[in-house]
């Protein structure tokens, strides 16, 4: 990942198919693409300051999205992968804020002061898929909480991606019956949201969402797990099926984990069943997700080696592996869909290369661009 040795973008300074585009049919799809936000973290260092509050690194993100938008023109979404709040623990003596002090932070940032515009002049909209602190929050986990459980940001959560007739609250949202899954089409793209990972409950919602979509249209998934999955993050197959630190898995997926007593076992079974679900829908050609946070563009194979699913990680303002230790690491991701020629460009987004300027200061790191229409059985990536 290049860094420092990047030329800055100026103002108006990008490539010719980066410029912006008439609005219609064949206009571009672009989205911005960020995760694990958390909320009730601190960072150690930022832009000259010790131990800056969550909410002000935010800022900061979104203050550079608004910056990329009017540089590069219309933004038909933003996606925030999931961890909007920290799971709500001590951390260095310090209590986490609740889940709902931390998505009333969200909103003010992510939906109050993002500026971004659609191509009809409208606000973007801002989709945002569940982490596995989100639903621990509303769930218990097997350290300490405080509270032991808190279901505010899930309800939260869950009312703005599902609009139910009845909003949840803390007290109705029920996380076993609750599951975020939306999809929206976009110009001949599917963009499908699910609940961490495409366990057996989502992967029943988007076969019958797929199967009213024609074979022929791209469809674009985002979850917050990677596709091979966490051991810990499905139920306990053990005694009473319970959260308990001996056994110290989080009951966060619908699946009972098949491999294996602990948590230490790959989820083989688990991702030969999201291989099988891609086979019988091969034109779902792209995944993005988050969760461990560094920018990388890779093929998800599968444990079959049947799969070759175009994958997207991306970067955390607060718990990146690179950026929590190097600022001028700090990214998100720009994607844009040429509609005409069926292709995903995904470039990653630095927005903190220069920490000591006043104004956002943004490079291209690295991009990749790949087929949509390529089946996923085919084999040898296609890279930029």
């Amino acid at each position: 990942m290049a860094l420092l040795a990047l030329a800055l973008l100026m103002v108006g300074a990008l490539a010719p198919d980066w410029t912006r585009a008439s609005a219609g049919a064949s206009a571009p799809i672009r989205f911005i693409f960020t995760s694990d936000a958390h909320y009730g973290l601190h960072r150690e260092a930022f832009r000259g300051e010790k131990d800056v509050d969550a909410q002000n690194v935010n800022r900061a993100l979104v203050a550079a999205m608004n910056e990329v938008g009017r540089r590069v023109g219309s933004i038909d979404f933003v996606v925030e992968g999931g961890d909007v709040a920290n799971r709500e623990e001590e951390i260095d003596g310090r209590r986490v804020p609740s889940a709902s002090v931390a998505w009333s932070q969200f909103a003010s940032d992510y939906f109050g002061a993002l500026t971004l515009k659609t191509s009809a002049g409208t606000r973007a909209p801002v989709y945002v898929v569940p982490g596995n602190h989100d639903l621990s929050n509303a769930i218990g986990f097997y350290r300490p909480m405080y509270p032991s459980i808190d279901r505010a940001g899930m309800a939260s959560l869950f009312n703005r991606m599902m609009r139910p007739r009845q909003p949840r609250t803390a007290t109705t949202f029920d996380p076993a019956a609750d599951m975020v899954t939306f999809s929206r089409a976009i110009r001949g793209v599917q963009f499908v949201f699910v609940s961490l990972w495409p366990d057996s409950r989502a992967r029943a919602w988007l076969d019958r969402e797929l199967d009213a979509t024609s074979p022929s249209t791209p469809v674009v998934l985002f979850a917050h797990d990677p596709p091979d999955g966490e051991a810990r993050h499905f139920r306990n197959p053990n005694g009473a099926h319970d959260v308990n630190d001996r056994d110290r898995f989080e009951n966060l997926l619908a699946d009972v984990f098949a491999d294996g007593p602990t948590i230490d076992m790959p989820s083989v079974i688990e991702q030969r069943a999201l291989e099988r679900f891609l086979e019988r829908h091969p034109n779902v050609v792209a995944y993005f997700h988050g969760h461990s946070n560094y920018n990388e563009f890779y093929d998800w194979r599968g444990p079959d080696h049947t799969a070759a699913l175009h994958t997207f990680r991306v970067d955390s303002p607060l718990k990146g592996a690179v950026s929590g230790s190097d600022e001028t690491a700090l990214s998100f991701q720009l994607a844009t869909i040429a509609t005409d020629r069926s292709s995903l460009t995904v470039r990653e987004c630095l927005w903190n290369v220069d920490p000591s300027g006043s104004m956002p200061q943004i490079a291209w790191g690295d991009d990749r661009t790949v087929d949509l229409r390529r089946a996923p059985s085919t084999t040898s990536s296609q890279l930029r």
